[in-house]
């Protein structure tokens, strides 16, 4: 995270790739694939440096590029943990007890959403709509779904992280798929 940002060669040659999906003169459609690169590349969000590489390199007013940012919320504008917890709480996540996994994120993370933990490692939030309300409650972790959550379980994947052996994605509770909980254990 420095004041000063470019595209690394890995970058770069990423940015290539999405620039040869467009004509020269509609390079500007790769913006959101860019952003993405960038703050990859970044350690996770976009700082302003980022942010105006991305509109150079596109040929973008630096606020048009800008706008896009704050638009989605995929895109973030400040620094996150390195594994980045995003927690569903749209109504099945809630019917399904999300509360307990926000629970969890205050106890393990930090109190505040969009806060780094003690260590650098976590920050989370709260998120609309993840897809995958069949499995509810869940969170993202960077691009990885855990899913069947309760107050325990978040608890332990959250602590797999820190010891440095994440638990395999997915269900936490032994679901195939999307199989009904009554199948879990046959």
């Amino acid at each position: 995270m420095t004041e000063t940002f470019s595209f690394n060669a890995e970058s770069l040659d990423k940015v290539k790739f999405e620039l040869s999906k467009y004509p020269e003169d509609r390079k500007q459609s790769a913006v959101m694939s860019m952003l993405d690169i960038a703050q990859r590349q970044n350690g996770g969000w976009l700082s302003k440096s980022a942010i105006e590489h991305v509109a150079s390199h596109l040929e973008m007013p630096y606020i048009k590029v800008y706008e896009i940012v704050t638009f989605y919320s995929m895109y973030y504008t400040t620094p996150v943990g390195k594994y980045f917890v995003q927690v569903c709480t749209t109504t099945p996540c809630w019917l399904k007890g999300s509360d307990e996994v926000v629970k969890a994120c205050k106890e393990t993370i930090s109190e505040k959403q969009n806060e780094l933990s003690n260590d650098g490692l976590f920050s989370w939030m709260e998120v609309e709509c993840l897809g995958a309300c069949v499995n509810a409650p869940l969170v993202q972790i960077n691009d990885d779904f855990y899913e069947d959550l309760n107050y325990e379980n978040t608890k332990n994947v959250l602590q797999s992280f820190i010891d440095g052996n994440p638990s395999p994605i997915g269900s936490q509770t032994g679901r195939k798929g999307s199989r009904a909980e009554e199948y879990v254990k046959s």
